[in-house]
């Protein structure tokens, strides 16, 4: 049987009372709509002018004939609708739409390759035909030619599909190029990452080379000091030791001297002359001779002791640029070091505070010991700097473990603020005034103990004073197979 097809179409005109009757049949002729009826029987009973026009089946040879109608429409007889209708075939009928304008109706639709050139989509409406009492005496059935529909639907299906396949296609498309488009995006952005790690990289490298340039600037100006402070040293030392020779020699010819200006003293009385013993005895009291005696061997021996100090001084210069020693590591006793550096820094320190020493009993370290006294000169300036206008005091201690020294230099001075704790190894970072200091002291200072394989901390608080301890290794890391005093 035909096919279903839910789409409504106007519904055919209702049948005469009469299927017989002459006014039916000019009905049915002048009906536009393809129309046949048939009886009971199935004998056809009408075919109209719009049939045989859509068919090629004319009216003569359809009319009174039984069951031919389904051979217009397929190969071979099979029933139609109004054959189903009339057979009261509700099992055939429920496979088919009702009809929803006309009661009892039923439609159906289908494509007939036979009808036409091409074939054609007809859309069948069958309703059944009844006399008075209402009883079936027959069944009317419309054809309707929905070919340019079906083929517009059939069209714009395909058109859907192909619109379909176009934008799945074009999904597809979009969606391998946002899948690029998000790699090329993680691409770029694992490359900035590395392009920010490795700008990171060369700023902290450009930073690290930047405080060594200004490391190496200041080791420079420190030898130079070096150099020049044992320099001057050696150049001092030479008249130094020939004044302080002759401070002897003439020390000794003083004593003759008096010793001969007391036997003259002696001999006055004895002298013949008497106005010659009063012009001796004159002078000797313009001259207050007496008093010569006693003043001179003090300052004789002040200045001896002003010579003693100027030698000591340089040798602690000497020793503090140990720059007449070779620049490696050595075994050196740190107290020495220390206790040369603040001879040096002594003007720096003596008018604001008092240098406490706690020492305890160390042994040598293997150090650069110049370096380690430039740690010791800034530390101890640092702390001198941090106190005020009311004298202080400046405690530098020692110790020792199994492995390693200490030294403390503590003051009891303004003291750090705790948000620049973390900052004051950085290089020119200075809590002073401007023109006061460089900030490359204490950068200084930990770049030399890093070297050394120690350790530098700090413990302040503002108000009560700063400490800085600093840890070395007895022996330095290169060198720990070997003697200390080998």
């Amino acid at each position: 049987m035909s096919k279903l097809n839910d789409t409504p179409h106007p519904p055919p005109a209702e049948p005469p009372a009469a299927p017989a009757s002459i006014a039916l049949s000019e009905f049915f002729d002048g009906h536009p709509v393809a129309t046949f009826a048939i009886d009971t029987d199935h004998v056809i009973t009408h075919w109209n002018k719009a049939c045989e026009h859509l068919l090629g089946w004319n009216t003569a040879e359809m009319v009174g004939a039984r069951s031919k109608h389904g051979l217009a429409f397929y190969a071979r007889e099979r029933p139609m609708l109004s054959d189903l209708i009339v057979d009261a075939d509700s099992v055939a009928l429920a496979r088919h739409q009702r009809s929803a304008v006309i009661p009892g109706a039923y439609e159906a639709e289908d494509f007939f390759p036979n009808i036409g050139e091409g074939g054609h989509w007809l859309h069948f409406t069958a309703a059944p035909l009844r006399d008075g009492d209402g009883n079936i005496v027959g069944a009317i059935e419309t054809m309707r030619d929905v070919t340019e529909r079906r083929v517009a639907e059939n069209a714009l299906r395909r058109a859907h599909d192909n619109l379909g396949h176009i934008v799945e296609k074009r999904t597809a498309q979009l969606a391998e190029a946002n899948e690029r488009l998000e790699d090329d995006i993680r691409q770029r952005e694992v490359a900035d990452a590395e392009l920010r790690r490795r700008n990171l990289e060369l700023t902290e490298l450009n930073d690290k080379l930047s405080m060594t340039q200004q490391q190496l600037l200041q080791s420079e100006k420190l030898a130079s000091i070096g150099q020049l402070a044992a320099g001057v040293a050696h150049e001092i030392n030479n008249p130094i030791g020939y004044i302080f020779s002759n401070f002897g020699t003439l020390q000794g010819y003083l004593d003759s001297l008096f010793a001969m200006l007391r036997a003259y003293q002696d001999a006055e009385a004895s002298v013949a002359a008497p106005a010659l013993a009063m012009a001796l005895r004159t002078m000797r009291e313009q001259i207050d001779l007496d008093f010569l005696r006693e003043d001179i061997p003090v300052l004789m021996g002040e200045s001896k002791d002003g010579i003693v100090r100027v030698r000591h001084i340089v040798q602690d210069l000497k020793d503090f640029s140990r720059v007449d020693a070779s620049q490696e590591w050595v075994w050196a006793n740190l107290h020495h070091g220390i206790d040369s550096t603040l001879n040096i820094v002594s003007n720096e320190v003596k008018y604001k505070a008092d240098v406490v020493k706690e020492y305890a009993d160390i042994p040598d370290i293997e150090c650069l010991p110049s370096q380690i006294n430039q740690v010791v000169m800034n530390l101890v300036v640092n702390a001198a700097h941090a106190i005020g206008e009311r004298r202080g005091t400046i405690t530098v201690r020692t110790g020792c473990d199994d492995a390693s020294v200490w030294l403390e230099v503590a003051d009891n001075g303004a003291g750090i603020a705790r948000e620049n704790l973390s900052r004051i190894f950085d290089p020119f970072f200075t809590t002073k005034a401007i023109g006061k200091g460089t900030g490359l002291g204490l950068s200084l200072s930990y770049g030399i103990v890093q070297k050394h394989e120690g350790r530098i901390e700090v413990d302040s608080e503002p108000g009560r004073g700063t400490t800085f301890r600093i840890t070395l290794p007895i022996r330095h890391a290169e060198q720990q197979g070997k003697d200390p005093h080998s």
